[in-house]
This record gives structure tokens, C-alpha cells and sequence, in this order.
């Protein structure tokens, strides 16, 4: 049975514009709330998009909150250490100090997030996209329908409409690196000698920069995350360049030989974007429509879950709407600003690459409990 929390005699209605990760995360928390919740997604079915995903303390303390950690669980992973090759040897292995993380696929997390929101009661429209929002609390959807909600959330990506219609300030710039990210199978036994069980963060600067995160999520499926800067056609190319690939990492044949398989592999270059506020009247961002940024700390989906959790949280304090915004980003905000910058800088200047570099400010957002606002775990 679903336990829904009413604060009041009047039902508030929440329309929940994207059903990403972060969407899903503000969509169950509200509801869990008392809200009635409307979640329009643009594609014809809710599914994930991309390969596999890290999540830190933080973002499983908000499954947790929400109810759907131990569906995750089932079918994801941690890895002994986080290795970093340089030049295929070994400069670090990172335990954390214990702090839990995890590694998945993203169809795994999602499939929960949506199972979840489904349980609750949240009213999913599919084939329903938001093409502009006004700060009174209306969503514009492409259809010409209008919709009203007392809270509108905005959590349709980094190219967000809802975002733009509304006007806000904001900053966006790209680093000269990008990303194919990729699901496989394992292969374990056939990658002879190694610590497979292990991330493990393989870097090259020479001859060309290449790199391959290589990031097991359970016992059959490998996230592969492959970059390259842009400026590097093999490199960058999709479907892979098998023969670019197999000569700077020969030991992981079997798995780069499927990943060349894939046709429809996607390149991705890094973006980061910065709005001067998060929220405008009614309205709500939440994950990469408010705050996208480079994968360097895996800490993109993790900052945008609990910014949404937050969100549901705060909107319960008693405060007129804008107050209680205004409150929930002065209260998470500089995490996700810490983190955002971080990531930036460590995208731009490949440092990552040196070993060692989840240092106690890069675990600054994961070290952090959503529930009860405090870090609860030691550095």
C-alpha cells in the first residue's frame, strides 16, 4: 500500500515537464506529498536514453526517500576500488573510505523510477511535450493545450524549453572533449589477467588523448564510456572505429568488438550550463534544464535527483511558494555549484587522469544525505 502525506484539504497539482531521472525523482516526491502529478514526456513511451550511470551516497539516499532503492539494488553493482590507468598502469586505487556508490545501467535505474511513479499514483502522458511555461504556473504543451498546475517543474534536459520560454539568465559552454557511452557484455573471462571487477579509469595522452572508462554494472552488462575531444575524427567517430580503438586498449578486444557493433551510438561533447536563478514564479528547474554538467565527478544525475527531492521537501514548509524556492536553492544550490565547477575544470584540464582525484571537495555532493541535509559521512 502507497502511504500519500495530505497537508491540506485542497489537492495541489504539480505538471511535471520531462520524465528523465530527475523528472521522475520530483514527480514521486511530490506525490508522496499529497500532490496530484501530472508527468508529460515527449516521446511516445517513458524510457531511458543513454548507457550505464554511477550513483553516489547522495542519490541513493533519495531512492531511498522515494521508495525505489531496493529495486536498484537488485541489478546494479559496486566495484572493489576505482582503478586509474595511465598509459595502461596502474596510478591509483580509490575505496572512498567506504562511502557507498554504485554503477547501472540507465534503463535498470530508470525502469525503477518509473515503476515507482506508477505505484504512487503519478498520472504519466506520454507523446506530451512542453514547449514553453509561464512564471503564473502554466505549461505550454506542443499540442496548443494549455495546463495549470500550482507548481510547474521544468526537467526537460539541457536544452530545455521550458527554461528558454521563461527567459532566465544563463551561461553555456562546452569542453573540447566528448563521450560515447555504450553497454556491452562483460566478457570477464576473456579479458585474461586483471582486476575486472574493478572501475577502472584508462587514460592516454599520447600518442592521441583516448579514453575508456570501463564500468561493470552486474554481472553480464559493461558501461564503456569512450572520449575523445571532438577535434579527433577516428576518435569521435560513430558507429566506433574499431581499429583506433583496439590500438590503444588490445586487452579489451571482445568488448570493443561489440561496441563496434552498435549503430546507433551517439557522441556526446560535454556541456555545462549555469542559470542566475533555478526558479522564476511558479516555475521549477531541476537536473540538466538547471544546472548541466561534464560527467568528470559522475555526479549529473546524482545533483539533479536530489535537487528534485529537495524541491518536493521544501514546497512543504508553510512558506508561499516563491519563499519556499527561493529557499530550497539557497539551501542546495552551492553543492551543485561546487560540483558543476569541479567537473568543468577537471573536464577542461583532464586532471582525473593523474590518479587520486575524489579528493574530500570532489566528494562534496556525494558525501551528502538529502533526507536530513547534513554530510553523513566522514572524509
Amino acid at each position: 500500500m502507497v502511504s500519500i502525506n495530505k497537508t491540506s484539504d485542497k489537492t495541489r497539482v504539480a505538471q511535471v515537464a520531462g520524465g528523465g531521472f530527475s523528472g521522475l525523482t520530483a514527480a514521486i516526491a511530490l506525490r508522496q506529498n499529497g500532490w496530484d502529478v501530472v508527468l508529460h514526456e515527449k516521446s511516445p513511451e517513458l524510457r531511458a536514453f543513454g548507457a550505464g550511470i554511477y550513483l553516489w551516497h547522495n542519490g541513493l539516499r533519495v531512492l531511498e526517500g522515494i521508495g525505489c532503492l531496493n529495486e536498484v539494488l537488485e541489478d546494479s553493482f559496486t566495484p572493489p576500488a576505482y582503478e586509474t590507468w595511465m598509459h595502461n598502469k596502474t596510478v591509483s586505487k580509490e575505496t572512498f573510505n567506504g562511502l557507498p556508490w554504485r554503477i547501472m545501467t540507465r534503463a535498470h535505474l530508470h525502469d525503477a523510477l518509473a515503476n515507482r511513479a506508477r505505484e504512487v499514483g503519478v498520472e504519466i502522458r506520454t507523446n506530451s511535450e512542453a514547449v514553453g511555461a509561464e512564471a503564473s504556473g502554466k505549461l505550454k504543451l506542443a499540442s496548443g493545450e494549455v495546463v495549470e498546475g500550482d507548481l510547474i517543474v521544468g526537467a526537460d534536459g539541457v536544452g530545455s524549453k521550458v527554461r528558454d520560454s521563461l527567459g532566465f539568465e544563463q551561461e553555456r559552454w562546452g569542453a573540447t572533449d566528448g563521450i560515447i557511452r555504450l553497454i556491452v557484455p562483460r566478457h570477464k573471462d576473456k579479458l585474461g589477467h586483471g582486476e575486472w571487477d574493478n572501475t577502472i579509469d584508462m587514460w592516454n595522452h599520447w600518442p592521441r588523448v583516448q579514453r575508456i572508462l570501463y564500468s561493470p554494472c552486474n554481472d553480464r552488462e559493461l558501461y564503456l564510456g569512450l572520449m575523445a575531444p571532438s577535434a579527433d575524427p577516428r576518435g569521435s567517430k560513430v558507429p566506433l572505429d574499431l581499429e583506433v580503438w583496439m590500438e590503444m586498449f588490445p586487452f579489451l578486444e571482445p568488448c570493443l568488438v561489440d561496441a563496434a557493433k552498435i549503430e546507433d551510438a551517439r557522441y556526446d561533447t560535454y556541456q555545462t550550463t549555469k542559470l542566475n536563478t533555478w526558479s522564476r514564479g511558479k516555475v521549477a528547474l531541476v537536473g540538466d534544464a538547471g544546472h548541466a554538467m561534464c560527467p568528470a565527478l559522475a555526479q549529473g544525475a546524482g545533483c539533479g535527483m536530489v535537487n528534485a527531492f529537495t524541491l518536493a521537501q521544501d514546497v512543504e514548509k508553510g512558506a508561499s511558494l516563491e519563499e519556499a524556492l527561493a529557499d530550497w536553492e539557497k539551501s542546495v544550490r552551492p553543492i551543485t555549484d561546487l560540483t558543476q565547477k569541479l567537473s568543468a575544470d577537471h573536464a577542461a584540464n583532464r586532471t582525473m587522469s593523474y590518479g587520486n582525484g575524489f579528493t574530500p571537495e570532489a566528494l562534496t555532493a556525494a558525501r551528502f544525505d538529502p533526507i536530513n541535509r547534513v554530510y553523513s559521512w566522514p572524509q
